[in-house]
């Protein structure tokens, strides 16, 4: 049985280090562009994302461990499968939860970013001679 939970755990720490490193990778980009006027900020936003990722995967991958005792070694693949699948879908909400939370942040950053006013480019049109006549009364 320990040999089970052995199994288990390589594996769900390879996709915990393997998951990590990507969004790591392309986090960088990601955040880069959300805080380009100050990168040590951006860098410092992925590497705790990535320090988060890791304390809650690897928690829960272990929370989600325990298992009935089975002997036959068909079940015991299907229980390792039905774990890692439960754990990867876990991390796939949780990833589409933070991609929208950034996206919002990234609306939020472009939309109060100053955008300069266009300057008015509409010329008024010629008066016509109901307005010199209108103009002309007026003035008496």
């Amino acid at each position: 049985m320990t040999g089970h939970y052995a199994i288990y755990a390589i594996c769900a720490v390879s996709l915990t280090v393997g998951l990590a490193l990507i969004l790591h990778r392309h986090g960088k980009v990601f955040l880069g562009e959300l805080f380009p006027e100050n990168v040590r900020i951006a860098k410092a936003i992925n590497s705790l994302l990535v320090t988060g990722f890791f304390m809650l995967n690897t928690g829960y991958a272990f929370l989600i461990s325990r298992t009935e005792l089975t002997t036959d070694q068909f079940l015991a693949t299907e229980n390792l499968i039905q774990k890692l699948g439960v754990l990867l879908l876990s991390l796939g909400i949780i990833h589409f939860v933070n991609m929208a939370v950034f996206w919002k942040i990234r609306r939020n950053i472009t939309e109060t970013a100053s955008v300069p006013v266009p300057f008015n480019t509409m010329v008024p049109p010629p008066p016509t001679r109901a307005d010199a006549a209108f103009t002309a009364a007026a003035t008496f």
